[in-house]
């Protein structure tokens, strides 16, 4: 068998598997920018959002930060992967960007 992944075959933000005569190009984790291989330990460099922990990138909870993401009144924080939304709190809709009462 020859190794095409030698040759590195694949986009950027794929990884390549080796197979009996042949290879197939598969996507690195939504963590990675970049990987050696499958998962989020294989990543090159961690997406925005995360952080490399443990040999690992994690996401980066943005809600628990010390400094406020959502700043606005009645706004909550609901962390996302890689990222984060402010929604308006229970009792509270969206009315052109404001949380008003309901």
């Amino acid at each position: 068998d020859l190794d095409e992944c030698a040759a590195s075959p694949c986009k950027d933000h794929q990884y390549c598997l080796n197979t009996d005569g042949s290879f197939s190009c598969k996507a690195c984790d939504g963590s990675c920018v970049g990987c050696t291989g499958e998962g989020s330990d294989k990543c090159k460099t961690c997406a925005s959002g995360y952080v490399k922990e443990d040999e690992k990138c994690t996401d980066i909870d943005e809600c628990s930060l010390p400094e406020k993401v959502c700043t606005e009144v009645n706004q909550d924080c609901v962390n996302t992967s890689g990222s984060y939304k402010c929604v308006c709190s229970e009792g509270f809709e969206d009315k052109d960007g404001t949380c008003v009462q309901t």
